[in-house]
């Protein structure tokens, strides 16, 4: 029995050494876990950065005020180019430019905590900067800085001719941007996506399409935008781009009539002295006529001839009248 006994508590012995080492494997595990996830965050890895072309950004040291001991030094670039240096038992507080002179007259450093600051920042000076302080200690930290370019408003066209026939229930339109890159295009109806296209290349023309039907009601926008900012183009009438051509035809049949009509009375009128029917019918014409030209711009151009065309038929007829009301003398 006490051999048996003895061997139990062997056995229970090792199982729960056994048990410990486990135990403390994992508590080291998890401190590593833990370890990892607060280095990640404090940002030793480097700070991100963003700032849109044209604005300032500011690298912070984090430091409230500088010391006898402190020696700074800001550098960028994979060639580590030193941009900037502070001393400040010596001091000298001094900033220097890179073989291309990306950075004239653009750093400005702070006497009291060694911050730098970019001014007027293009997309050139993105990159990665860093800084390197020496003084009780040594402190390094990194900065990743990406530079967006200013966003220009999409434009939304109609992709469709002049006007489309009544038997067609469809319009064409098309929202393109120009010297764009790592941009997104969008087609929203209301606040739904309808459709996008992405690109990451330099400096390109981007264009999205979208078939839409002329009675549409509905409210659409395009969207250009990047990981920063973004802008908006809206459409709230389909009919803004968007139209038929049977009103066109109608007016522009009703017109020609009243335009013939017109001409034919301009020899009675002369016979007769009574130039207010034509009058009349001039302006019934020209009504017409600005109706004409509120449809298109090729309207719009006929419409200018048309006018002087009248105004021919006027002056022609105030000459006869002139005439009749001489020879009545």
């Amino acid at each position: 029995m006490k051999n048996g006994g003895g061997g139990l508590f062997v056995c229970l012995t090792f199982l729960f050494v056994l048990c410990l080492y486990a135990v403390l494997q994992f508590c080291k595990l998890s401190e590593a876990l833990t370890c990892i996830k607060s280095v990640c965050s404090s940002g030793v890895f480097g700070d991100s950065v963003s700032v849109m072309e044209g604005d300032s950004v500011t690298l912070y040291t984090d430091l409230t005020e500088l010391h006898e001991e402190d020696n700074i030094l800001w550098r960028f670039g994979a060639e580590n180019s030193l941009i900037a240096k502070i001393s400040t038992e010596n001091q000298i507080f001094s900033t220097s430019d890179v073989l291309d002179g990306r950075f004239r007259n653009r750093l400005k450093l702070d006497d009291q905590t060694g911050s730098l600051t970019i001014t007027n920042i293009t997309t050139e000076h993105a990159g990665v900067y860093q800084l390197e302080i020496r003084g009780v200690k040594l402190t390094t930290k990194t900065f990743s800085v990406s530079v967006y370019a200013r966003l220009p408003v999409p434009v939304i066209s109609s992709n469709s001719s002049q006007c489309s026939s009544s038997s067609s229930s469809n319009c064409s339109l098309v929202c393109s941007a120009v010297n764009v890159s790592h941009v997104t295009l969008s087609w929203y109806k209301g606040n739904s996506l309808l459709s996008s296209i992405s690109v990451s290349d330099l400096s390109i023309s981007l264009s999205l399409p979208l078939e839409v039907e002329y009675q549409d009601k509905n409210t659409y926008s395009c969207v250009l935008n990047n990981s920063f900012t973004n802008q908006t183009r809206h459409l709230d009438y389909i009919t803004q781009l968007c139209h038929t051509c049977s009103t066109v035809e109608s007016c522009s049949l009703l017109f020609l009539l009243d335009l013939c009509s017109l001409w034919l009375d301009l020899g009675s009128s002369a016979s007769t002295g009574n130039s207010e029917k034509l009058n009349s019918k001039f302006r019934l014409t020209k009504m017409r006529s600005f109706t004409l030209s509120q449809r298109s711009t090729k309207e719009m151009h006929i419409n200018q001839k048309v006018k002087r065309t009248i105004m021919w038929i006027m002056h022609q007829s105030q000459r006869e009248d002139d005439q009749t009301s001489v020879l009545a003398v």
